[in-house]
């Protein structure tokens, strides 16, 4: 058996969004809403995505990067299922990711949505172990601020 090389990392992104927990919330329950800022992207093309949510539900999406990437041609799959959710509270998914045929990483992620002010304050827990040094914290991280970003317009 050969050793493999893991990488874990935690890390957390708050966020302050202009709108309460409700219409947050919504981008993240709302299958529609979620593709828009989670799956879609000028990178690629979303080849599939689906999202049961529930506890115990799945959410799966699958894309292919597009010419002109480091990636060009290659699939890139997010499989996940939610641990748990509590309406404008909380939604906790474990997922993998696979790049090709690579699996590069189990995650477990948690959005708070809390009260502040008139809005509310989002915060995002990523606690992931990476395999054989694929993708890495920096560029998860840095993926994750792209996606709140484009989470903005959505709620």
């Amino acid at each position: 058996m050969t050793d493999q090389s893991i990488v874990d990392n935690t890390f957390v992104i708050e966020r302050m969004y202009l709108k309460p927990p409700i219409q947050v919330f919504a981008a993240f329950s709302d299958a529609s809403k979620k593709r828009h800022w989670f799956a879609e992207g000028p990178d690629h093309d979303v080849e599939h995505f689906s999202m049961d949510f529930a506890v115990g539900g799945r959410e799966r999406a699958q894309y292919r990067f597009k010419k002109g990437t480091p990636f060009a041609s290659v699939a890139l799959t997010y499989d996940g299922h939610f641990l748990d959710v509590v309406a404008d509270r909380r939604v906790v998914t474990a997922s993998t990711m696979t790049l090709g045929e690579r699996r590069i990483s189990a995650s477990l992620v948690t959005a708070e949505f809390r009260p502040k002010n008139s809005g509310t304050l989002l915060v995002l827990t990523h606690q992931a172990v990476f395999f054989e040094g694929a993708d890495g914290p920096k560029i998860r991280e840095a993926g994750w601020r792209a996606l709140l970003d484009r989470l903005e317009p959505v709620v």
